[in-house]
């Protein structure tokens, strides 16, 4: 595992932009809830502490992560006044082809929604070989990639505000 004996979930609050008035929602997973939830909160907690409003972060949960990319999709159409949305899923290997099946799938389906929507849907699904490697990178010895991907929204909520600024000649 790339990230054996690091924890990446650290960040410097102040090298990252605030995302103060910015709104967020996550749509997680209720599979493998144990890992799916520790993610969520991971995520939401950081959108706060770099300066979203805890009002602004709406949850969301579906049965799967296969049904993430549904979720997602009716959120980004429902609500235009989002700035980012992430997705938070966790995916066991199992003795069949599912999860090659689901895992495939939903990472098609996410880079799909970036490409059609205006809004940055950051992917933060676990595909991982065992339990203990998913609770491993939920809260555990390798962090928890929930953070990873509060991050990682508010950089590309970030970009995308720059790049509309640079488009219209205002800021957005």
């Amino acid at each position: 595992m790339a990230t054996e004996n690091k924890n990446l979930s650290q960040y410097n609050k102040s090298e990252l932009p605030n995302v103060a008035g910015s709104k967020f929602a996550i749509v997680t997973s209720e599979w493998n809830n144990h890992i799916t939830f520790n993610l969520r909160d991971g995520a939401k907690d950081t959108l706060i502490d770099l300066g979203a409003n805890p009002e602004d972060v709406s949850l969301f949960h579906v049965p799967g992560s296969f049904e993430l990319i549904y979720g997602a999709d009716k959120i980004a159409k429902t609500q235009p006044d989002l700035d980012g949305i992430i997705v938070v899923g966790c995916v066991i290997r199992g003795a069949t082809a599912h999860f090659d099946y689901v895992c495939e799938g939903v990472t098609q389906g996410i880079k799909d929604l970036n490409i059609k929507h205006d809004i940055p849907i950051i992917f933060c699904v676990l595909t991982d070989e065992n339990e203990q490697q998913s609770i491993d990178r939920s809260g555990g010895k390798h962090g928890n990639k929930g953070v990873e991907a509060g991050v990682a929204a508010v950089m590309m909520v970030d970009l995308r505000r720059q790049l509309n600024k640079l488009s219209t000649g205002k800021f957005v």
